[in-house]
This record gives structure tokens, C-alpha cells and sequence, in this order.
């Protein structure tokens, strides 16, 4: 097990500097400068060059990503050129809202797809099956920030209520209300992407249900919760882990919008603020974070499949 977790640990290292030059790169191809942006907008300078020298941004592309790549190595994210305030510091205030939002619309999109996944192929083209069919292809087809902005205008249209936005509710003050301001995003978020979940429990365990060791239990007189939870879901549930992994950016990508939508004091809305000052080291701070934070579940979702099925550590 250590051997295969090592492994795994090891690809994590080359994935990260192949993010790092993309991040470090596409930011720069965003039209747009902030050294006009500051001195036209905001006088932060007496000439362009002399504040391009003091932000740094006079020095060769590859100086740049070095001296960035340093930081990394010693902790450092960068500071930005805005407030010179550490990134790191920003992007621990704000991300407790974005990982909060995305556990609870995770957790959402689980309850709803993978019972109904499981009921629907058990009950193989039956109302029930075509119906969570058919909804599965509709949260597939609904755009989240769709959805998301629905729900805030139909109701304050109808029925002159509106959810709580702009108005952040810390935890330590009102914890109901800090958790009921995340349940409408997340309801949102997780609807949308349990479609491709459902889709998938459903099809693995028709597969697994037709197993011959299966039939063999169902032909001991197993009964059916023994047989489907016990015998046919652990067997189905290596590919849907591996399809909720890799959901995990639209997770995150999801959570942006949401928070915008929602007005809530995410990285999101810290990110969207930093592109439009084009506040590179924040830009470069929070995508690499966050693609941190992807690879780092992609090799969570590596490990699992070890626990759930011993071939796997066997094979590597």
C-alpha cells in the first residue's frame, strides 16, 4: 500500500508544473494591463515604466515564472499588486465559504443520484426507472447559473422574497442562518450535477446486477438489501467514484458563479475582482490552489480505489 500510494504521490509533482506554466501563462493572454489600468484609473503612478519596474512586470516572462516558482517552493503565493497583501492570506479568509458550498452540493448531488441511480436499475423500465431517466437528462441539460438566477427572481417576482444576498452571516454569530445561506446554491450546484451520477449508478449496477455471483446470492435467497447493497453496489462503485472525482473542477467552477450569483464572500468573487484588475499573483494564487485542491481529490480518488477493491494494490 505504501509503494502504490507513493506512486501516486510522485505524478502529483510533474501534474503541478505543467498547471503552474498553463496558469502562469494564460493569465498574461487576458487583453487588458494593469500598469494602464492603474495609472489611468487610478494614479498609483507617476509613468508607466517606472511602475511596471516597481511591480516587477519590466523583467523577462521566464524571470517572472522563476521568481514565482521560488516563492512557491518557500510557501510564499505571491503578494498583490494592488494592496500588496499576501494571496495566501486572502485565500484562507475567503475559503472556508467556497469548500463549505462545494462539500454541501456534493453531498446533495450523492443523496439524490446514487438512491435513485440504485432504485432505478433495480427497477429496470419501470415509471420509476423512465422517470429518473428523465430527469437525469434534465439536470444534465440545465445550466446552473440558470438555475441559480431563477431562483432568485421567481420568488421575489411571485411572492416578494428574495434570498439572502450581500448580507454574509458569520458562522460564530448565527450559525442557522451561515448555513441556510449556502442551501440554495448548493441545491442548485448539486441538482445539476447529480444528473451525470445518476446516469452512471444506474448503468453500473444494471452491469453488476447481472453478474453470475449475484444471481448465485439472489439464488441462495440473500434478501435484496443484502444482495444490491452488499454484493452490487461495492462492485459498481469503483467507476462512480471515479466519475465523482472527476467532477470535482465543476464543482469548484460551479461554486464561482454560485457565490457571484449569490453574493457570497468566496474565492469566487475574490478571483472575478483580481482578472478584472488583472492582479496577476492573485490570478495565479487562487488557480493554482484550486487546482491544487483538484489533484489533490483526483489522488484521493486513486487511493479508494485500493480500499474498495484489493486487485487494484495488487496490480500496481
Amino acid at each position: 500500500m505504501a509503494r502504490y500510494v507513493l506512486k501516486r504521490l510522485l505524478l502529483v509533482v510533474p501534474t503541478l508544473v505543467l498547471v503552474s506554466l498553463f496558469v502562469f501563462g494564460i493569465i498574461r493572454a487576458i487583453p487588458g494591463d494593469v500598469v494602464d489600468m492603474m495609472l489611468e484609473q487610478f494614479q498609483y503612478g507617476r509613468n508607466a515604466a517606472e511602475l511596471r519596474a516597481k511591480l516587477g512586470l519590466d523583467r523577462p516572462l521566464l524571470e517572472q515564472y522563476l521568481l514565482w516558482v521560488g516563492g512557491l517552493v518557500r510557501g510564499d503565493l505571491g503578494q498583490s499588486l494592488w494592496t500588496n497583501r499576501p494571496a495566501a492570506q486572502d485565500i484562507v479568509a475567503r475559503f472556508p465559504v467556497t469548500i463549505t458550498l462545494s462539500l454541501i452540493s456534493i453531498l446533495i448531488s450523492l443523496l439524490v443520484a446514487v438512491p435513485v441511480g440504485i432504485l432505478a436499475a433495480v427497477r429496470q423500465d419501470t415509471a420509476g426507472d423512465y422517470t429518473a431517466r428523465s430527469f437525469a437528462i434534465g439536470a444534465l441539460s440545465i445550466p446552473n447559473f440558470w438555475l441559480g438566477t431563477l431562483i432568485v427572481v421567481i420568488p421575489s417576482f411571485y411572492f416578494n422574497w428574495a434570498p439572502r444576498i450581500g448580507d454574509f452571516a458569520p458562522l460564530r454569530q448565527d450559525p442557522l442562518g451561515w448555513l441556510a445561506q449556502f442551501v440554495l446554491p448548493a441545491i442548485c450546484l448539486g441538482i445539476t450535477q447529480a444528473g451525470v451520477i445518476l446516469r452512471m449508478t444506474r448503468g453500473m449496477m444494471l452491469e453488476v446486477l447481472r453478474q453470475d455471483y449475484v444471481r448465485t446470492a439472489w439464488a441462495k435467497g440473500l434478501g435484496s438489501r443484502v444482495v444490491v447493497l452488499r454484493h452490487a453496489l461495492r462492485n459498481a462503485m469503483i467507476p462512480i467514484v471515479t466519475v465523482i472525482g472527476g467532477q470535482m473542477p465543476f464543482y469548484f467552477g460551479g461554486s464561482i458563479v454560485m457565490e457571484h450569483i449569490f453574493g457570497l464572500p468566496g474565492l469566487g468573487s475574490f478571483v472575478l475582482e483580481a482578472i478584472s484588475r488583472r492582479d496577476y499573483p492573485v490570478i495565479q494564487a487562487v488557480n493554482l490552489f484550486v487546482a491544487f485542491l483538484v489533484i489533490l481529490t483526483n489522488l484521493l480518488v486513486d487511493l479508494s480505489y485500493g480500499a474498495l477493491d484489493p486487485r487494484v494494490r495488487q496490480h500496481d
